[in-house]
């Protein structure tokens, strides 16, 4: 099948199984006609669809080749280009059994349709230029957001947000360019210059400026896509498995008196204040003959510098014990991470230890994570300590992976070019690369984007009927 094929018919159910109600939706030139071929109205206007108007919901029968009712439905008329695809489409909403819809699949196909791929109604919106490739991506984060930031993320980024912010660099870049290559035209007059160099130098800067905080933002946007990742290390019976278990609100891990009983990293995710955490809770660290609970320590460090908090849970009753024997061990993998010190098992404190003198930059909070006590506190400081910034319809946070790689080679351009002009470089040099800055950000919105390869595989992961 040819994916960049837009001139055929397609259609697919759009809705999740198991509900009440179903929908099927059709896309392409033939889509109401062959909606009309198994579809009678219902009422005192028996007139056909195709002599509908657009943006009206018709009530009547699917019939079987048979002429035998399938079911009663309600159809929806979009015309070209005022459809979400820009082409003829229908939607034919029916009672939600697996049967019915399957039957009237069956009979759109046998009429003429063929049955969508994943993502193909939102891959004929951006060949139609309904919406540009970032945006088309934004559907699929639309559809799998679990929380409110990343939900108010893709809707931003959906509704052109990214693309606003990309179009205004464009624009720049543009302006640059004209004034570089418009020298080159008249390159054989020497002192002819149609902006100095002082002008162009600020623009570029400008330029980097927006492009170097759109790269940096990609770290928060990562986090808040995939969880943020907060590590939880610790020696052995400090409570880790335990508080892994009251963050998450189920028995997740096994909770035993039994040392070493942790072996592996487990991970998990939980929702806390509109926020996706990724919680890792790995191994108890302590001195072991045990081949395979060395292993688990291993892993632990290793999960460790993936984090970028890190919760060190300490018995409270053995915190100064723990915490000189420990530090040499655990600290210096925490660089560039905030390190926030769990004094668990708070219910016992009265036969607790003296706490020793934790350093400045770490924050400590005391807790029973058997008692569930505290928990919200920590949920808190978590909140607190990732420091990600509210999520507006202003916010340009980049989340996708491709934008990220795109972004970041226009970036290493953008960076040529200011040198080229702090060295005086010659205007053909500057020229070249500011067509390449521009190149990458087009990459991002489409313009670039051609082989069907390279949309196949950038559609393959939507889901059917989206």
């Amino acid at each position: 099948m040819n994916r960049l094929n837009v001139q055929d018919t397609i259609c697919a159910i759009a809705t999740a199984p198991g509900g009440a109600i179903g929908i099927i939706r059709l896309s392409g030139p033939d889509s109401i006609r062959i909606t009309d071929n198994i579809f009678t109205p219902i009422g005192k206007n028996k007139s056909p669809l195709k002599d509908r108007k657009a943006y009206t919901l018709i009530f009547g029968q699917i019939m079987s080749e048979n002429n035998e009712v399938v079911d009663e439905v309600l159809v929806s008329l979009f015309r070209a280009p005022h459809s979400y695809t820009g082409e003829e489409a229908v939607e034919i909403s029916c009672h939600g059994s697996a049967y019915i819809l399957q039957q009237v699949m069956q009979l759109l196909i046998k009429n003429g349709c063929r049955s969508a791929g994943p993502g193909e109604f939102t891959q004929r919106a951006f060949l139609n230029g309904k919406m540009d490739l970032s945006q088309a991506e934004a559907v699929a984060d639309v559809i799998a957001s679990s929380s409110e930031a990343t939900h108010r993320l893709a809707m931003n980024q959906m509704r052109g947000g990214f693309s606003k912010e990309l179009s205004a660099l464009r624009d720049k870049l543009l302006h640059l360019t004209s004034l570089m290559e418009l020298e080159l035209d008249f390159s054989d007059h020497e002192d002819l210059e149609f902006a100095d160099r002082s002008e162009l130098k600020t623009i570029a800067d400008q330029i980097e400026h927006v492009i170097g905080g759109l790269v940096k933002s990609f770290s928060v946007g990562n986090a808040l896509k995939n969880g943020i990742p907060v590590a939880i290390i610790g020696e052995t019976n400090a409570g880790k498995s335990t508080l892994l278990n009251a963050l998450l609100h189920e028995e997740r891990a096994i909770v035993s008196e039994i040392r070493g009983t942790t072996r592996d990293v487990i991970e998990d995710t939980t929702i806390i204040d509109g926020l996706t955490f990724r919680f890792i809770d790995t191994a108890g660290i302590r001195e072991t003959n045990d081949k395979i609970e060395s292993l688990g320590i291993e892993r632990s460090f290793k999960k460790l510098t993936q984090a970028e908090i890190v919760l060190w849970v300490i018995d409270s009753t053995t915190a100064a014990t723990e915490y000189a024997s420990l530090s040499e061990k655990i600290l210096p993998h925490c660089q560039d991470k905030q390190v926030i010190i769990v004094l668990n098992k708070a219910d016992l404190s009265s036969a607790a230890e003296q706490s020793p003198l934790f350093p400045d930059d770490i924050k400590v909070i005391s807790i029973s994570a058997k008692q569930k006590q505290g928990i919200k506190e920590l949920e808190d400081l978590l909140v607190k300590t990732a420091n990600i910034p509210s999520i507006s319809q202003n916010n340009i946070i980049v989340t996708n992976i491709r934008h990220y790689e795109a972004l970041s080679k226009a970036l290493e351009s953008i960076h040529r070019v200011q040198e080229g002009l702090d060295i005086q470089l010659s205007g053909d040099f500057i020229s070249q690369d500011l067509r390449e800055c521009l190149f990458h950000l087009a990459e991002i919105v489409g313009g670039e984007i051609t082989t069907d390869e390279v949309l196949g595989n950038i559609f393959k992961h939507f889901c059917i009927g989206k």
